[in-house]
C-alpha cells in the first residue's frame, strides 16, 4: 500500500486536505517556520560569505521528531507549503532537516501548488508537482539575511544612544513610522487659514434645492476668494442688490455618467476594505480570512477552503472562476447586468507579483446566506464582503443622470453673479446593487440629491443666500486602511507584512488616537535620529528598490549573496561610524533663552522617558533643574515662558480653614492637590495644576471629604475594622485582609462579632511581587 508524506503549514489545512487525499497520504504540519536565525548577534556571519546558522525553534521540536520519523517509512514526499516565497522557504526547511538527517537520498520529493483548498484544485495540483524553486528560495534567504543585519545591528545602537522606549529598528517598520511621523509633523506646522463661502437655497414650484456662488462679478470664484466676513457680507450684499431675491436658468447640462465597479480584493485592498466597512484590524483581517482558506466543516461536503490564497497582489480572475461568477450574475441580476466581455483589471501595486489570483470565494455559488448558520459573526462578514466585492467585480457599470444647472442675477451680463446646482439620478445600480467602495476621509457634497425639471430661461427665487465661515484642516493621520495604501504605493512591504508592520509600530511607537496612528515621543525620536544619520535606509525609494532586487533574485537574475553584500558593505560602514555618537549629539537640543532668576541657560531636549526642559548645564557645579513637558506641549514649538512655566509646581494656592496649606502637584500617576500629610485628592484630566486657583481646590477638597464620609459605613476604630463601600460593592478590611459582605447581609446592621468572623474566614491578600525569570536552553543545529 503506497506511504505518501504531505507536508502543510497548519493543522488545519492539514485536515482539510486529508480528507481529500484519502488514506495512502499522511499529511502532517510544520505549524509556521519550522527552524529560523536565532534572535542573537552571530546568527549571520558576513566575514564567512553571509554564512546563515538556522536553529530549530523551541515549540517546533516535537513537530521536526513526527516528520522525520513519518519520512522514514514514506515512499514519496509531497510539499504543500503555501504557494509564496515564504511557503517555498518553509519547504526548504523541511527538505534541508531531512538531508541533514541522511534521509533523502533517491526518495522523490515534490512540490506541489494551489492557491485554493478544494478538491479539485488539491488534486489538480498533485497530477502536476514541480521541484523546489531555488530562486524563489534564496529571494527568502536574502530577505531574511538582511532584515537580520539591519535590525540586530541598527537597533544596539538605538539603544544605546536613545534608551530603553527605542525598541527596534527594522527595515520596512521603520520607513513606516517615517511616514507617520512625517505626517504628524505636518499636522503640527499647519496653520489655519480662513474662507468664506456663499450658497443659496432656491425654490422652483414649490421645490427647493442648493447652489453655490460660482461666479462673482463675472470671476470664478476660487477657495480663498472671499478671506475674511468683511469681504463676504460686501459680496451678499452686491448679490442681494444685482439679484432683486430672483435667479435666472443660463445654461442647463445633462449628461449620463458611468461608474465602474472595483477590481476584485488583493491583500492590501481587503485590509483596506476591512477596516473602514467592518472595523477589523490588519491582523484580524488576516487571521480570519486564514481561517476561511484553510477549511470550514460543510453540511454534507466536509472540510471545505472558502476563498483562494489570501496574500496576494494580483486582481486577476481564473477564466473558470470568471464564468462561474457571470452565470450567478445573470441568475440573480438578470442578463442586463452581465458585461459582453469579462472584465479586466489593470495591477496598480508598486512591485506586483501577479502569480496569484485575486481573493475570491473558491465558488460564487456559496452565498453570504448560504453560510449564515455556518460561519462565526466575524468569518460571515468577511466573507460577505470578499463575495459581494467579487460579484460586483464582474457586473456592468451603475450609471448615472447627472444634471449641471447654472443661474445668474442678470442672464446677458457677462460681469454678473452665478450661482451653480448638481444632482444625479442613479439610472441603472448595475454592481452597486450589490456593493460600494468605501473611502478614507470622504469629502460630503450635493452631488446625489435630486433637482427640479427646469428649463433655460425659467425665474428661479431666492429663499435664503446664506455665507458660511471655513477654516482650512490639517492633513488627516493615518488610518489602518490608509497607510496600508501609502505602503503600498511606495512599494514598501509585501502582502504578507502589512499586518506585522501595523502591529508592530502600534507595539512599539504609536498609540491610537480612535483609529488613527499618533507617533510617540519616543517614535518621533527614533524617527528623527534614522533620518538624519541612516537616511538613505529609510528613504521610500530604497526600500521599494530592494524589494525590486529581491523579486530579481526570485527570477533568477539576481544572485542573493552579492545582493546581501550590497547592501551590508555600505550599511556597516555607516554603523561604524555612529558607534560613538554620544546621547546629546544624536539627539539634539534647543535653545530656549536664559532664565531670568538664575541667569542659567533654559533649554529643551528629549530623554529617555520624553521631552523635558533642562535650566543649567551638565558642567555646571549644581545640579540642573529638570521638568518634564505637558502632554499638550512639543519639543519643536515650546516657548521659554512655558518651559519656566513648568518648573512652578509644586505651587501654595492658599490654606484649609485649618490652617494647612494646599498645594498643586504633580506625580507618577498625575497632577493632585496635597493638604496635609498623605491628603491628597486628585486633579481631574482636563483641568490644569498650573492654573487652578484656590476656591477650586476647596471644591474638590471638599467633595472627597464627602466621598470618604459616604465610603465608611462602620468603623470599629478600637479593634481598626471598618465596613467600607468599594467599587464592587460593601466590604470590611482591617488593612490586612478584605471580606466582601455576603448579599444576605445588610451591612449596616453588621457587629463587630460578625466582622471580625468574615476576616478571619478571608484568603490572605497576595503581596504584589517581581516576576522570576525563567530562560529556555536552546539547542544548536544548524
Amino acid at each position: 500500500m503506497p506511504n505518501n508524506l504531505v507536508i502543510v503549514e497548519s493543522p488545519a489545512k492539514s485536515k482539510t486536505i486529508s480528507g481529500y487525499l484519502g488514506e495512502d497520504y499522511n499529511v502532517l504540519a510544520t505549524i509556521g517556520h519550522i527552524r529560523d536565525l536565532p534572535s542573537r548577534q552571530g546568527s549571520i556571519d558576513p566575514d564567512n560569505n553571509f554564512d546563515m546558522i538556522f536553529e530549530i525553534g523551541e515549540r517546533s521540536r516535537e513537530q521536526v521528531k513526527k516528520i522525520i520519523t513519518a519520512f522514514k517509512t514514506a515512499d514519496a514526499l509531497y510539499l504543500a507549503t503555501d504557494p509564496d516565497r515564504e511557503g517555498e522557504a518553509i519547504s526548504w526547511h523541511v527538505t534541508e532537516l531531512l538531508n541533514d538527517e541522511g534521509l533523502i537520498n533517491e526518495k522523490p520529493i515534490y512540490r506541489i501548488v494551489f492557491y485554493e483548498i478544494t478538491k479539485n484544485a488539491v488534486r489538480e495540483a498533485m497530477k502536476n508537482p514541480r521541484k523546489l524553486n531555488k530562486e524563489l528560495v534564496d529571494a527568502y534567504l536574502a530577505r531574511r539575511a538582511i532584515d537580520y543585519l539591519f535590525g540586530f545591528n541598527l537597533s544596539p545602537l538605538l539603544w544605546k544612544t536613545i534608551g530603553g522606549g527605542a525598541k527596534s529598528a527594522g527595515r520596512v517598520q521603520s520607513p513606516a513610522l517615517r511616514l507617520i511621523v512625517e505626517r504628524e509633523l505636518k499636522i503640527d506646522a499647519f496653520e489655519a487659514q480662513e474662507y468664506w463661502s456663499i450658497e443659496a437655497d432656491v425654490r422652483q414650484k414649490e421645490q427647493t434645492f442648493k447652489s453655490r456662488l460660482v461666479k462673482y462679478f463675472g470671476e470664478k470664484v476660487e477657495k480663498f476668494s472671499f478671506k475674511n466676513e468683511e469681504i463676504a457680507r460686501e459680496a451678499e450684499k452686491n448679490i442681494l442688490n444685482d439679484a432683486k431675491n430672483n435667479l435666472t436658468a443660463v445654461n442647463i447640462e445633462k449628461k449620463q455618467r458611468r461608474r465602474n465597479p472595483a477590481a476584485p480584493f488583493r491583500t492590501s485592498t481587503l485590509q483596506q476594505e476591512a477596516s473602514r466597512k467592518l472595523g477589523f484590524t490588519a491582523r484580524f483581517t488576516m487571521s480570519v480570512a486564514q481561517g476561511l482558506y484553510m477549511g470550514i466543516e460543510l453540511p454534507n461536503e466536509g472540510n471545505i477552503g472558502l476563498i483562494t490564497y489570501m496574500r496576494t497582489d494580483s486582481v486577476d480572475l481564473s477564466s473558470d472562476a470568471i464564468d462561474e461568477i457571470r452565470e450567478m450574475i445573470r441568475n440573480r441580476f438578470g442578463n442586463e447586468n452581465v458585461p459582453d466581455k469579462p472584465q479586466k483589471y489593470q495591477n496598480k501595486a508598486a512591485n506586483a507579483q501577479e502569480a496569484h489570483e485575486a481573493i475570491r470565494p473558491t465558488s460564487i455559488t456559496r452565498t453570504p446566506e448560504s453560510m449564515e448558520t455556518i460561519l462565526d459573526e466575524n468569518q460571515l462578514k468577511l466573507y460577505t464582503l470578499i463575495w459581494q466585492r467579487t460579484m460586483a467585480s464582474q457586473m456592468e457599470a451603475a450609471v448615472f443622470d447627472t444634471v449641471k444647472i447654472d443661474l445668474s442675477t442678470e442672464p446677458d451680463n457677462s460681469k454678473a453673479h452665478q450661482f451653480r446646482a448638481n444632482g444625479q439620478i442613479l439610472v441603472k445600480p448595475g454592481f452597486m446593487a450589490v456593493y460600494q467602495e468605501s473611502k478614507d476621509d470622504r469629502v460630503i457634497d450635493d452631488s446625489d440629491k435630486l433637482l427640479p425639471e427646469i428649463n433655460k430661461g425659467n425665474i428661479i427665487t431666492i429663499d435664503i443666500l446664506r455665507t458660511e465661515q471655513h477654516f482650512t484642516e490639517p492633513p488627516p493621520r493615518f488610518t489602518e486602511a490608509s497607510l496600508v495604501k501609502t505602503l503600498e504605493e511606495h512599494g514598501i512591504g509585501r502582502p504578507s507584512t502589512y499586518a506585522t508592520i501595523i502591529a508592530k509600530l502600534q507595539e512599539k511607537y504609536a498609540d491610537m488616537d480612535g483609529r488613527r496612528f499618533q507617533p510617540t515621543d519616543t517614535g518621533k525620536l527614533v524617527n528623527k535620529y534614522l533620518t538624519e544619520r541612516f537616511s538613505q535606509y529609510v528613504d521610500y525609494e530604497f526600500t521599494s528598490k530592494l524589494e525590486n532586487q529581491l523579486d530579481a533574485v526570485s527570477r533568477g537574475e539576481k544572485q542573493f549573496k552579492p545582493l546581501v553584500k550590497e547592501f551590508w558593505e555600505p550599511f556597516t560602514d555607516l554603523i561604524n561610524q555612529n558607534q560613538n555618537v554620544t546621547r546629546s549629539e544624536a539627539l539634539g537640543s534647543r535653545d530656549l533663552g536664559i532664565d531670568p532668576e538664575s541667569n542659567k541657560p533654559v533649554s529643551v531636549r528629549m530623554g529617555h522617558r520624553g521631552p523635558y526642559v533642562m535650566i543649567g548645564t551638565n558642567q555646571d557645579e549644581e545640579t540642573p533643574k529638570f521638568a518634564g513637558l505637558r502632554p499638550e506641549q512639543s519639543v519643536e514649538n515650546l516657548t521659554l515662558e512655558e518651559a519656566l512655566a513648568l518648573f512652578s509646581l509644586p505651587r501654595i494656592l492658599g490654606k484649609t480653614p485649618e490652617g494647612i496649606d494646599i498645594l498643586a502637584k504633580t506625580g507618577p500617576f498625575g497632577p493632585y492637590i496635597n493638604y496635609g500629610n498623605k491628603k491628597n485628592v486628585s486633579i481631574p484630566r482636563d483641568e490644569d495644576p498650573y492654573t487652578i486657583d484656590i476656591s477650586r481646590a476647596l471644591e474638590l477638597i471638599k467633595e472627597k471629604e464627602i466621598a470618604d464620609a459616604n465610603r465608611i459605613i462602620h468603623n470599629f476604630e478600637d479593634a481598626g475594622i471598618q465596613v467600607l463601600n468599594g467599587r464592587y460593592g460593601p466590604y470590611i478590611t482591617n488593612k490586612k485582609k478584605n471580606a466582601r459582605v455576603p448579599k444576605d447581609q445588610d451591612p449596616e446592621s453588621l457587629t463587630l462579632e460578625e466582622c471580625e468572623k468574615l476576616l478571619a474566614a478571608a484568603p490572605e491578600r497576595k503581596r504584589r511581587g517581581k516576576k522570576k525569570k525563567t530562560s529556555k536552553k536552546i539547542a544548536s543545529g544548524k
